[in-house]
């Protein structure tokens, strides 16, 4: 079993790859200064430091509990906070991330693994679906900063030998997601669903997306603990599924009476995307199990039960 340091480990996404851990008997320490975290989500299991990414303090943690290995999840995640904070954006994505790169160089931790963005880095797509080849252009101040720790990580690597994977996630939903943010479009639905709210859609509605179920997304993070070093995945379902479908989807579900209304898009969002996940299939044995219309139900159903946590 390893020490795992799990950087944004209250958050959606990280504070599920904390549970994960630790039913496997993993040893794990929470790092989040809980700026969107909840510290509810903790696993009480889990020893935890409430600080920021960039803080000096970092040292200390590194030196006091010594990681194996750093699973990276905390980030600025909005391309609208980027494009009006390009400065914040940075300091977090990319200053944080190389106070994370030196401590873990410096107390030789054996490797990274990183959140990326498979829609952000790689732009409007020149081809659909994108693989790990495809050329990064990223459209907003917050696809730069992704791909900028990105470099950061392969220079340590060529630099100290700092071993990494990097996991470029499709839209990913599941329990736990805020129903704040442009990438939220399921949980933001379902919040002004099952309140009877108006429901609002940026753009046509006819933007197409890759929806990939949050415990799917963690088994790749598990996975990625044991498998081959210093490569790149996309984890997505290969397929895409307008905006206007997950609202009429979610509508069946809630049995919702309203139709949408529409808002003006959002500037820097990407029109389609989807991404080929056959690399990490025949590297890391992964591919999406749970489908759409279950991992609908499953995540209406978290939020019914816990309707003040969204």
């Amino acid at each position: 079993m390893a020490k795992v340091l799990v950087t944004g480990g209250a958050g959606f996404i990280a504070s599920h790859i904390v549970d994960s851990l630790i039913e496997r008997k993993h040893d794990v320490v929470v790092v989040d200064d809980l700026s969107r975290g909840n510290a509810n989500y903790i696993n009480p299991k889990a020893k935890f430091y409430q600080t920021d990414i960039r803080a000096s303090n970092l040292n200390e943690i590194f030196s006091k509990e010594r990681p194996e290995i750093v699973n990276h999840h905390a980030a600025r995640t909005s391309v609208t906070h980027s494009l009006f904070e390009p400065l914040d954006d940075a300091e977090v994505n990319i200053m944080g991330t190389l106070n994370l790169l030196q401590n873990s160089q410096k107390w030789h931790v054996k490797k990274v693994i990183y959140a990326s963005s498979g829609g952000a880095v790689y732009g409007e797509p020149l081809y659909l679906p994108c693989d790990e080849k495809h050329p990064i252009n990223p459209l907003s101040p917050y696809g730069v900063s992704k791909y900028a720790a990105e470099l950061y990580l392969k220079a340590y690597f060529n630099s100290c030998k700092l071993n990494y994977t990097i996991l470029r996630y499709a839209n990913v939903y599941g329990p736990r997601q805020i129903a704040t943010g442009e990438a939220a479009v399921i949980a933001k639905f379902s919040f002004q669903m099952l309140r009877g709210l108006d429901v609002s859609i940026n753009g046509t509605g006819d933007q197409e997306r890759d929806f990939v179920y949050v415990r799917d997304i963690v088994r790749a993070n598990i996975l990625a603990m044991e498998q081959p070093d210093n490569q790149i995945y996309n984890l997505g379902t290969g397929k895409s599924v307008t905006v206007n479908r997950i609202f009429f989807l979610l509508k069946s579900l809630t049995d919702y009476s309203s139709q949408p209304c529409y808002i003006p898009e959002i500037k820097g969002e990407i029109f389609k995307t989807y991404l080929t996940a056959a690399k990490a299939k025949h590297e890391l044995g992964w591919s999406p199990e749970i489908g759409l219309e279950d991992g609908l139900k499953i995540t209406l159903n978290s939020y019914k039960d816990d309707l003040g946590s969204y």
